[in-house]
């Protein structure tokens, strides 16, 4: 895969990850669980950023064999569980990925870009 198809599709995840942090910012968890809006815009987030998951995995599946210390299974079962059966989903779940692995996602995916970007 290019390195600039690579790029793509990490900075579509950091986008998505960065949309949902503004949709949750200065709310708790008790808001979130009431607000349908916010839920489902997250909601979106989550299933954009395990798309492109999916297309970096069909293009170079052996970049995230590469890059263990991202969660790349969860996040695409969180976009299946969300696309195909998304009154499941647990908003606990959901709330706790949102403001607990989204941080950890994007620093990961700025180390990833700088270092690709870089020719690494």
């Amino acid at each position: 895969m290019s390195v600039e198809r690579l790029l793509l599709y990490l900075k579509e995840m950091d986008v998505a990850a960065t949309r949902i942090a503004d949709f949750i910012r200065g709310m708790d968890e008790a808001t979130f669980a009431t607000d349908i809006r916010t839920q489902m815009a997250v909601m979106m987030g989550l299933a954009l950023i395990g798309e492109a998951v999916a297309k970096l995995d069909k293009h170079d599946p052996a970049f995230s064999q590469q890059h263990p210390e991202i969660p790349w299974l969860k996040m695409k079962g969180m976009r299946n569980l969300i696309v195909h059966d998304y009154f499941r989903a647990e908003l606990s779940v959901v709330w706790k990925t949102i403001t607990e692995s989204i941080p950890d996602l994007q620093m990961r995916l700025a180390l990833l870009r700088n270092r690709h970007a870089q020719g690494e």
